[in-house]
């Protein structure tokens, strides 16, 4: 795990190199194939420059901000040396400026200077992550989640990219805190709830507080939420969708290492559970899949609630070759 972590630094470090080489004018032939040696010598070269090139295409419209020049400067200082260059007009020097101003806000968003802070926080299938962010707030992760932190001097904003994330605001009314997830934004002032993403679909719940919602995809007017109302949103959802009351222990029960199922389909409570596991429950043909179950189950280990729907609805279990778990019917013996 350490060591995967030092790799990551580097990749991430080595590609804040190269995209300010890359950013910076005339590029040299020999540099291209250095760059493009560096990208196949491990995936996570070109994922780590991909990211940086993400950050870019979102700080644009920081580039004559203050801060950001002074930014500039230092990544300009800390650049590789290069070759003399030929003297340039001055609409060649302001594009190279432009340039320098665009890779040192990339440079300066991973390395971490003080006019910008993000980080990101990750989990694997069947993972989960607990942090304190700068403010005081706290966040969770849930099971394959990936969030992004980017907090200014007057917001704090949260990305969602994919998964679930339950939210422990510290109170701050002359700082926001926004988190967005597909086209939708969650604002809160103090407060905690839950944001799942999965796929295009958005569904907020909330424990306390209050949070207003807005997605403009939906409708022009934001959704309120009050303790213990769930609101799940898509982009082709009708304006006139509305919260719906919720029991918060169930849908918060994973922050518990449990997920606690309260008359749900089968198949809607294999879906869940396979959302923490790398190997599948699947289904044969015959087995029940719209009967109802209930109950409350470790998301981390499928052994109690095999044993419970297998006894309930007679049941088999089959270990497939690529470590799935199939359920079939108890086969009858024969007359």
């Amino acid at each position: 795990m350490i060591k995967d972590r030092d790799k990551i630094t580097r990749s991430t470090r080595e590609a804040a190199d190269w995209f300010v080489r890359l950013n910076l004018g005339t590029i040299e032939t020999e540099e291209l194939e250095a760059f493009s040696a560096w990208t196949k010598a491990d995936p996570q070269n070109r994922a780590a420059y991909d990211h940086l090139d993400e950050i870019n295409k979102s700080m644009v419209a920081l580039q004559d901000d203050p801060d950001l020049r002074a930014a500039a400067a230092q990544a300009l200082a800390r650049g590789p040396e290069r070759k003399p260059a030929r003297r340039q007009g001055g609409a060649r020097r302001a594009r190279i400026l432009a340039a320098a101003l665009a890779a040192a806000c990339v440079v300066g968003a991973v390395l971490g200077w003080s006019f910008v802070t993000r980080a990101d926080y990750v989990t694997g299938v069947g993972q989960t992550l607990s942090a304190r962010l700068e403010d005081g707030s706290r966040v969770q992760l849930n099971t394959d989640t990936r969030l992004r932190v980017r907090y200014t001097r007057g917001e704090r904003r949260i990305e969602l990219m994919r998964g679930q994330a339950f939210f422990d605001v510290a109170h701050n009314a002359e700082r926001p805190f926004v988190v967005e997830a597909a086209s939708a934004q969650v604002r809160a002032l103090g407060t905690r709830f839950d944001v799942r993403k999965i796929g295009q679909e958005v569904r907020v719940t909330l424990a306390q507080g209050s949070v207003e919602i807005r997605d403009p995809k939906v409708r022009t007017t934001p959704w309120r939420l009050s303790p213990g109302q769930a609101l799940a949103v898509t982009p082709t959802a009708p304006a006139n969708v509305a919260p719906k009351a919720v029991d918060i222990a169930t849908a918060t029960s994973w922050t518990t290492g449990k997920l606690r199922f309260d008359n749900v389909t089968l198949a809607e409570a294999v879906n869940e559970l396979n959302r923490y596991s790398k190997d599948k429950i699947t289904f044969a043909d015959g087995v029940p899949t719209d009967h109802r179950i209930s109950g409350v189950f470790s998301s981390g280990d499928h052994s109690d609630f095999i044993a419970a729907v297998s006894s309930l609805y007679r049941l088999d279990t089959v270990r497939r070759f690529n470590g799935d778990l199939e359920l079939r019917p108890v086969a009858r013996p024969s007359a």
